[in-house]
């Protein structure tokens, strides 16, 4: 359906700006996607997991093993770089936001 692509493409648009909102702290996949999920960002594990992957190889998070709570778990943080994309994404957000607020007031 057309429409179901359409609103994909919306939500990939902004799926980095919900993720960085999220981890300024450390936090494991899970925790992650429980976090977006509960704040009405459902996220699946195949879009999310290669997602965190690829910040972090783009050096946008940070991550660490942890062992020290049962089984081995990977958290991410944003980094400093992370940081300032995210200071950025929310200026572009904002922006798109209230052009949109305009645009969609003459309908």
């Amino acid at each position: 359906m057309v429409s179901d692509k359409l609103e994909l493409e919306l939500r990939r648009g902004v799926v980095v700006l919900a993720v960085l909102s999220q981890l300024r702290t450390f936090q494991y996949g899970y925790e992650l996607r429980q976090s977006l999920t509960g704040k009405g960002f459902p996220i699946e594990e195949g879009t999310l997991y290669p997602l965190l992957r690829r910040l972090e190889s783009q050096g946008v998070l940070i991550s660490e093993w942890r062992t020290s709570e049962g089984a081995p778990r990977r958290y991410y943080q944003a980094s400093a770089a992370g940081l300032r994309l995210y200071e950025q994404l929310i200026s572009s957000w904002r922006g798109l936001n209230e052009a949109m607020d305009r645009l969609l007031e003459s309908d």
